[in-house]
């Protein structure tokens, strides 16, 4: 992890509510799929934890939903403005060799650290990427998602592709699919019905988990989560990603 000044190059709506905000730091930062960055908004003692969706050198972009008064802030910041960036933070998705065939199940705004898993394995794996909206306005970010070999989108209105929950569509395929693994974002209740889903498959997946955060390096305690086994764990430090029957969910 590295504290960096980074230089606004490019922010932009995408969607209903949604952002996107590329940047350059001083240095190249290796970033793996799955892995998040705290950025600082002025006036705000907190930092945002964002999703990395793309790394690319010292060019890296996140994506953000504007909910309160840091992330509305954040829309103000416009090419050439300095941020402050802890770069990269947590433990992101690892897959072994024999991991071949991914499905990648996503829902809101978790779809963004997906983003980073289908860029990473696109053409040296099989991807199946379902991801779910809320309708057609809140669609965004396809032209990454098409990265994969197959793409279904789902909309709880049916106002664009699958009516119905990203969890739904991907069930609905899976035969076909045939994942070796699975990787999911989204928030708790998508989750709890994937691992309801599979459950007796005997198809690993692995979850990120979105918690509001304080530090990002586990220092806080804000963003604990309870472990199957009794213990504790600490999303920002210990995860996001989890096997998903080693957490509660």
């Amino acid at each position: 992890m590295r504290e960096l000044t980074a230089a606004v190059l490019e922010n932009v709506r995408i969607a209903e509510n949604i952002y996107s905000l590329t940047f350059a730091t001083e240095e190249a930062v290796p970033v793996l799929p799955g892995q998040f960055c705290m950025v600082g908004v002025a006036g705000y003692p907190l930092r945002r934890p964002l999703a990395v969706c793309k790394a690319e050198g010292e060019r890296v972009t996140v994506c953000y939903q504007v909910k309160g008064g840091g992330t509305k802030s954040l829309v103000g910041y416009k090419q050439g403005h300095r941020l402050s960036v802890l770069l990269p933070l947590g433990n992101g998705f690892s897959l072994t060799p024999d991991m071949k065939r991914v499905a990648v199940v996503g829902g809101g705004v978790g779809v963004f650290p997906l983003i980073s898993a289908i860029r990473a394995y696109a053409g040296e794996r099989e991807i199946s990427a379902y991801m779910g909206f809320r309708n057609r306005a809140a669609v965004c970010l396809r032209y990454e998602m098409q990265r994969a070999d197959k793409l279904v989108i789902a909309t709880d209105d049916g106002s664009e592709g699958y009516r119905g929950t990203a969890v739904q569509a991907f069930m609905e395929d899976i035969e076909r699919a045939k994942p070796d693994v699975v990787l999911s974002c989204g928030p708790t209740p998508m989750l709890r019905a994937l691992k309801n889903a599979v459950s007796g498959r005997n198809i690993p997946v692995y979850v990120s988990l979105e918690e509001r955060m304080g530090c990002g390096i586990g220092a806080c305690l804000v963003c604990v989560c309870d472990k199957k086994d009794g213990t504790h764990a600490r999303v920002c430090r210990d995860g996001p990603v989890f096997e998903i029957g080693e957490v509660e969910i």
